[in-house]
């Protein structure tokens, strides 16, 4: 969702980040498993990150995340990212009304192009929604080293309604 007068500079009130936090990072409990945290929530883009642990490695010759690790995160990303843009376009209700609007939310294609291994201590994620219609919402999501050094990308289509 690029900025718009409607979406720049917008914040979300701390309730709302504190109940999609509670969502995304302990209600969804795969992103447990993957260890995903949010880091930052505005309505055109969300960011987070991974730890690497032993339980996440794919190729143990080098120490290599798993590729479905990768995919399953940005998914959750492009995901998220969703929510933030549909919590953003329903302001007008109160943030307990907004956080309930997310049962809907399912993938229905995604993409991931995998261009360098994914070795390191700490990856950040990037997602941004591209469209939000009435009912498929779009992003692309970045998956990166702790260096920033891009690692994989990803597309993905999500039904909202």
């Amino acid at each position: 969702m690029k900025k718009t007068p409607a979406t720049a500079g917008l914040e979300f009130e701390p309730e709302f980040v504190t109940g999609l936090k509670k969502i995304f990072e302990e209600m969804i409990v795969f992103n447990q498993v993957l260890g995903l945290k949010i880091t930052a929530i505005k309505p055109d883009r969300v960011r987070g990150s991974i730890e690497m642990r032993h339980e996440l490695v794919g190729h143990y010759s080098h120490n290599r995340l798993h590729g479905g690790v990768i995919s399953a995160s940005l998914d959750a990303m492009g995901g998220l990212a969703v929510m933030a843009a549909i919590g953003a376009r329903h302001l007008d209700e109160a943030p307990e009304q907004r956080l309930h609007r997310f049962g809907k939310l399912g993938t229905i294609d995604l993409r991931i192009d995998y261009l360098r291994p994914g070795i390191g201590e700490r990856f950040e994620l990037h997602a941004e929604v591209l469209r939000l219609g009435s009912r498929v919402a779009t992003t692309r999501m970045e998956f990166l080293g702790a260096d920033g050094k891009l690692l994989s990308t990803g597309s993905a289509a999500y039904i909202v309604s």
